[in-house]
């Protein structure tokens, strides 16, 4: 039976990164689960949390693999799609999209994770200002790109947030339409909301919750080996195999993409007065329930229907 409420897929985004038409020829599973975020908000994170919560523990998993980006425009889709139908084990799939590019089926279940802007952009600054050459040709050069290039970052990490927040997601995605159209959504059975500062306050107690959603038992005999492998320190030492490529898009490794796993370093650089246009405008562009979940977490977001089973 389909949720009456179901969004239909609206329109297809293209750039760099993304080719959204992937999703149109994804055949779902009744079992699938799709990871969303906008970008730097604790995906990787949470696949390590759903891979452990699947594979009872293991400290072996390449969840990088294992759990692609379904958008990435590269390698191309009809690559991508194959190495996904091949997948025996139940799929946890990656999404950078909004709501409205994206496909929501009744048959999968959706985890979104938020986190303040300004600790987003940090993070991102972190990622693209130490990618490589091979980062720019993949993502330039390979066949299908949509719109101009990503060029490299400016070396002021202001700049770039001012860059970022005045020009909405510039070099990347807009942002705020991303939070806006999850939000939409956040009461339909099928549908979780997770915030990256509530996994930091109590990662027990979040990963319990995720586990419940997505109705996989916890054996308490490995819990202990679960809480240990989704550590930040575990990933960080381990971060060839969450990390796509095994970091080959870095000079550094790995382990630069899996960075301090910290909030608030925006303190330092941004003044109160740029903070506060910032907070201003988040209230103004997703309304004051949302922005206040963005900035915190921690608010219940989403009902206790949310965690119940789909019916198909």
């Amino acid at each position: 039976m389909s949720h009456p409420n179901l969004p239909r897929k609206e329109r297809e985004l293209h750039n760099h990164h993304f080719d959204s038409t992937i999703w149109n020829d994804l055949e779902f599973r009744n079992d699938d689960i799709i990871i969303a975020t906008y970008a730097k908000a604790g995906t990787t994170w949470m696949q390590q949390i759903i891979g452990q919560l699947l594979f009872d523990g293991a400290p072996d998993l390449e969840v990088a693999e294992m759990s692609p980006w379904m958008d990435l425009r590269v390698p191309p889709k009809e690559v991508k799609l194959a190495l996904v139908e091949a997948q025996s084990h139940r799929r946890f799939l990656k999404t950078h999209l909004p709501v409205d590019a994206l496909r929501v089926s009744e048959k999968a279940k959706y985890i979104y994770i938020g986190r303040d802007a300004r600790d987003v952009v940090w993070s991102l600054y972190n990622h693209h200002s130490n990618a490589n050459q091979l980062w720019y040709e993949v993502l330039n050069d390979t066949p299908g790109r949509v719109g101009p290039p990503i060029v490299p970052p400016p070396a002021d990490i202001r700049q770039y947030w001012l860059d970022w927040f005045e020009r909405d997601g510039f070099p990347f995605w807009p942002f705020w339409e991303n939070i806006r159209s999850w939000w939409e959504i956040r009461e339909l059975p099928n549908v979780l909301f997770v915030h990256f500062a509530d996994l930091k306050r109590d990662m027990s107690a979040e990963i319990r919750r995720i586990a419940g959603f997505l109705e996989i038992p916890i054996d308490e005999a490995i819990w202990p080996a679960i809480l240990e492998h989704c550590s930040f320190q575990w990933m960080k030492k381990n971060a060839v195999k969450s990390v796509p490529l095994g970091g080959a898009f870095w000079d550094a490794g790995a382990e630069v993409f899996i960075n301090k796993g910290v909030n608030g370093r925006w303190t330092e650089v941004l003044t109160a007065e740029e903070s506060e246009v910032y907070e201003r405008r988040t209230v103004a562009e997703l309304g004051p329930e949302c922005a206040r979940w963005l900035a915190h977490g921690t608010l219940d977001a989403v009902p206790e229907s949310a965690s119940s089973q789909v019916d198909d």
